[in-house]
This record gives structure tokens, C-alpha cells and sequence, in this order.
């Protein structure tokens, strides 16, 4: 069964209010196990970097243990880059499916993030692809590489801003 448009924007709209409402846990849930998160950099060219084994990136995590491993330094509390905690809020548009298949596809969208942390609001933008699939009926982010458009950016960028 193919992927529906409203399915996915229901899906990503849903993955985007738990990060504002800081519930990690059911955010981690929309992740497979063997997820890639990357965040490439740009190299001096002004393109985004290619291969994150290589080169530097913003953000990479092989698998969804290394975003719970995140998720569990912030809440700690310990974490300088997220004490306090930002407050945010996401917004989505451009939601289009690139490749549609009966148990995977694959979309793009962009993004806008506001944020407030220590009484100064911020703002950051770019281009998300994710590569979606059904497991038990659920659908799942089996790849997610965020391109980070506004990279002249004033503190640490962590998964609750992308």
C-alpha cells in the first residue's frame, strides 16, 4: 500500500509537535532502530558535505541510539546547550513525495524553527528528505538527513531546532 500525502503530512506534522512538546520519548518512537540522522555541514565551495564518515558534519547518528543518548543528556539537565531548555516551534510546508513505494518512500519538505532560550527569539530554516517506511502498520523514519540553510547561527544546533 502506497503512502498517502496526508498520511506522511500527519506524520511529520505529529514528529514535529513532539519535539515542541519536548516529549522525547514519543519522538524517539518515530525512528527505526537502525535510523541515520545527519545534519551535513557546508565545505568552502558552499555545498552541503557528502559522506559523514568523511567529512564534518553538523550532526550525524548512525542509528537511534545515538539520538536517545541525546535525548537522555538533555534530560539530565546537564546539558549547557539545552539548560534551560529552549522553548520552539516548528513549521512545515512544501511536503512532496519523491518516490512511493508499497512499504517505503521517500519526501521532502521545508522547515522553519523558532526558538526563545535566555529572552532572545531565533529562528532557523532549511531542507529536510526523509525516507519513510511501515512497520506493524506504523510508519517509521528509516533516514533523515537535514540540510541546515541558515548556518551562521549563534549557539549549538540540537535535534529540538532542526
Amino acid at each position: 500500500m502506497s503512502f498517502s500525502h496526508d498520511e506522511v503530512r500527519d506524520f511529520l506534522y505529529r514528529e514535529a509537535r513532539y519535539l515542541d512538546e519536548k516529549n522525547w520519548d514519543a519522538w524517539l518512537e518515530q525512528y527505526c532502530k537502525d535510523v541515520e540522522y545527519w545534519m551535513p555541514s557546508w565545505d568552502d565551495d558552499g555545498l552541503p558535505t557528502a559522506d559523514p564518515q568523511k567529512e564534518v558534519s553538523l550532526m550525524y547518528y548512525p542509528r537511534r541510539d545515538g539520538l536517545e543518548d541525546r535525548v537522555f543528556r538533555i534530560r539530565t539537565g546537564k546539558s549547557a546547550a539545552s539548560t534551560p531548555p529552549p522553548r520552539t516551534g516548528h513549521n512545515l510546508s512544501n511536503l512532496e513525495i519523491l518516490e512511493n513505494g508499497d512499504n517505503a518512500c521517500t519526501v521532502q519538505y521545508n522547515w522553519v524553527t523558532y526558538t526563545t532560550r535566555h529572552n532572545v527569539v531565533d529562528h532557523y530554516f532549511g531542507t529536510t528528505t526523509c525516507r519513510l517506511v511501515r512497520l506493524d502498520a506504523n510508519i517509521r523514519i528509516q533516514k533523515k538527513t537535514i540540510l541546515l540553510k541558515s548556518d551562521y547561527i549563534h549557539q549549538v544546533v540540537d535535534i529540538y531546532h532542526v
